[in-house]
């Protein structure tokens, strides 16, 4: 084994390590050497979202350890930061195995740094998590989640007062204070529990009246309270809150998928708890087929994204992608509201770099502010902060099954976003149309967009480093042509610089700095390269559009983009 490996190791079982944990240690010394390794070759990093890894003994697994030592860091850096306050931070958990473990530790730390901790009674939503720091003026949060990982996973999100994920400087000061913990022992474990308050019914009522406060159409809920809906938690948080929100809407008819409605770590029924997966809403399109139903909803372990499914133009049940949902949320609340008369002249919506260019057109049609922003909910919450009091935040969402509507939270929130898919569907339904119908129509107004995404794991020790050699290549060698088109404009947010390399012209792009490469081609097609902060992954995104002249086209044109993509995936060799 390595040395600086070896001397990793010999630090745990020397140090004030557990005995179980050493006992552990022993064992993949004699069993497995190569996991062994792999679990004490780096530190886990805290990232600017918090921690995530898989859990286990070392210094790369998600465990006790690792998780005590962020927060002491952590705590460390929100006492600098209000040195004349009560610090106070609102913790929450999911349902994953640990979840419970590591936010009691969380707690714990904190606390012993004599800080005042709100903390969960029982897993919750992440959303939740966000409002409470705000409702409670707390200075900062975390919610201990792997979103939708595979279950050997499990992770830590931090939070600043706004109830945003931790965004500059924050974000970076952070990562220097946690560094700076050298060993377990620098972590004050325990001794102040008189600083724990345990928290439940009262912020879950506090939360549900905000998310009713955000429905547009309640009378149009109240014609068509009887909407089959078919919604599934996957075995998450979502359980908690998702059927009494809708309840509260005014639907009377829904249907918990029941062999998914059990919060469990485990995942049973699925492979990888992710709503964008067929196979993990195969159970509920199933029931929803078997229904009949309007519409079908599932929201992951931590219960800020969802997916939903419903009936195509030929009544065969699919699941909608993120972009798409989020064309039909972001237009509904800039259709519905102005049809209302709620509208207001400044108000505006957030979405990201990589999601569909077809948000910015329904923004700029109907006159509505629209900002592009890098990609993850810190972002939008922090473009929010910026235009408070100056402009009205409506709604923001990202094509990865993210939708935050109103501003009284600062993360993405798949509670809401149930409630008001539902409401969308009543209020299309009222008028004799479902959602995809809906879709079709905005399609032939706005043209008709297509994205899809390919994500490639590089797994082992050596991961990261073959994405960054993709990112240089791409970098100092990009394409001059993809799939027959010239690059018009490429945009690099690591070095917040665009270039149009038919003319050499170039230009700052403003944005904060962000390892994203991204191509846009004379077609209006638009490649987007961005490696994972939590992961040795790196996504590629597309988009493609064309005109949709009429609404029976619709299969034939949609087939082109199909196969325009494939050919750029096959240009770019990925």
């Amino acid at each position: 084994m390595d040395t600086a490996i070896q001397s990793k190791v010999n630090t745990w079982l020397e140090g004030s390590f557990d005995q179980p944990i050493k006992d552990e240690i022993n064992k993949l010394m004699k069993e497995n050497p190569t996991e062994l390794a792999d679990a004490f070759y780096r530190n886990l990093e805290f990232g600017t979202g918090g921690l995530r890894g898989i859990m286990g003994v070392g210094t790369n697994r998600m465990n006790k350890y690792t998780v005590g030592m962020a927060t002491q860091g952590y705590a460390n850096y929100l006492k600098q930061s209000f040195p004349n306050e009560q610090v106070k931070v609102a913790i929450a958990h999911d349902s994953r195995n640990n979840s419970r473990f590591f936010a009691e530790t969380t707690a714990n730390v904190f606390a012993a740094n004599g800080i005042k901790v709100f903390l969960f009674e029982a897993l919750r939503p992440t959303p939740e998590l966000s409002f409470a720091i705000r409702h409670l003026g707390c200075q900062g949060g975390v919610v201990c989640t792997a979103s939708h990982n595979p279950k050997e996973y499990n992770g830590y999100k931090a939070y600043w007062k706004d109830g945003g994920q931790l965004v500059p400087p924050h974000d970076k000061n952070v990562i220097k204070e946690v560094e700076k913990i050298a060993s377990v022992d620098d972590v004050k474990w325990s001794g102040g529990e008189k600083n724990i308050t345990i928290i439940g019914k009262e912020l879950d009522e506090e939360y549900i009246k905000m998310v009713k406060s955000l429905s547009v159409y309640p009378d149009v809920i109240a014609r068509h309270k009887d909407l089959k809906i078919v919604y599934t938690p996957i075995h998450g948080t979502g359980i908690m809150l998702v059927p009494e929100v809708l309840k509260r809407f005014g639907f009377t008819n829904v249907t918990i998928v029941e062999e998914q409605s059990k919060p469990d770590g485990n995942f049973p029924t699925v492979g990888y708890p992710n709503p964008e997966e067929k196979e993990t809403m195969s159970i509920g399109l199933k029931k929803a087929k078997e229904l009949d139903a309007d519409i079908l909803l599932g929201t992951d372990p931590d219960a800020d994204r969802v997916g939903i499914g419903v009936k195509d133009n030929h009544g065969e049940w699919v699941l909608m992608n993120g972009n798409q949902t989020a064309v039909l949320a972001f237009n509904y609340m800039i259709e519905a509201r102005k049809t209302k008369g709620i509208a207001q002249p400044n108000d505006m919506v957030i979405t990201t770099i990589v999601t569909t260019g077809m948000i910015n057109e329904i923004a700029n049609k109907n006159n509505v502010a629209c900002y592009n922003v890098l990609t993850g909910f810190k972002w939008i919450a922090e473009m929010i902060r910026e235009k408070e009091g100056k402009e009205n935040y409506v709604i923001g969402g990202e094509e990865s099954f993210g939708l935050m509507i109103g501003d009284r939270i600062r993360d993405k929130d798949a509670v809401s976003a149930v409630a008001l898919l539902c409401e969308m569907a009543a209020y299309e339904k009222d008028k004799g149309k479902t959602l995809f119908d809906k879709l079709l129509d905005l399609y032939a107004e706005y043209g008709l967009f297509k994205e899809d995404l390919i994500s490639i794991t590089k797994k082992g020790m050596d991961g990261q480093q073959q994405i960054a050699a993709m990112m240089e290549s791409y970098r100092n060698n990009p394409p001059k042509t993809i799939n027959g088109s010239d690059v018009v404009e490429l945009l690099d947010y690591e070095l917040r610089k665009g270039k149009n390399p038919q003319t050499g012209k170039e230009w700052a792009i403003e944005l904060p700095k962000s390892n994203v490469l991204q191509f846009i081609l004379a077609d209006g097609s638009k490649i987007s390269a961005r490696p994972s902060g939590t992961e040795p992954k790196i996504k590629f995104y597309f988009s493609v559009n064309t005109r949709l002249n009429n609404r029976a086209d619709f299969d034939k044109v949609n087939k082109e983009l199909d196969e325009k993509i494939k050919g750029i995936i096959n240009d770019m060799k990925l």
